[in-house]
């Protein structure tokens, strides 16, 4: 999992932003942090809604989330984002309003 301090994938010196775009960067985990902004979901319903991606693939992503502090698994089994995952959640929204003025620009 990456980790701020230690070496990441595109830097040596893992800073923190060098780590968090490794993490984010992994497939599915920006994804699984989107489909989580609305709420606790329980491991099928978020797999579904990821497309109905590999359970295997799904697991170790939530494990790397959850070692993270961006995730967390309720007392009641469903999923859901830490305080500091739903910080990185509201960072990405700018992001998501970028890419639609983007794709209003590329042609049809």
């Amino acid at each position: 999992m990456p980790t701020p301090g230690k070496p990441v994938r595109g830097s040596s010196t893992g800073r923190p932003i060098m780590a968090a775009l490794d993490l984010f960067g992994r497939r599915w985990t920006l994804r699984i942090i989107w489909e989580l902004h609305e709420g606790p979901l329980g491991f099928r319903p978020l797999q579904q809604r990821c497309d109905d991606m590999s359970s295997s693939v799904l697991r170790q992503r939530l494990l790397e989330l959850i070692d993270a502090g961006l995730v967390h698994q309720t007392s009641e089994g469903p999923y859901a984002l830490t305080p500091l995952g739903q910080d990185a959640q509201e960072a990405l929204r700018p992001l998501s309003r970028w890419s639609d003025r983007w794709a209003a620009t590329l042609p049809a």
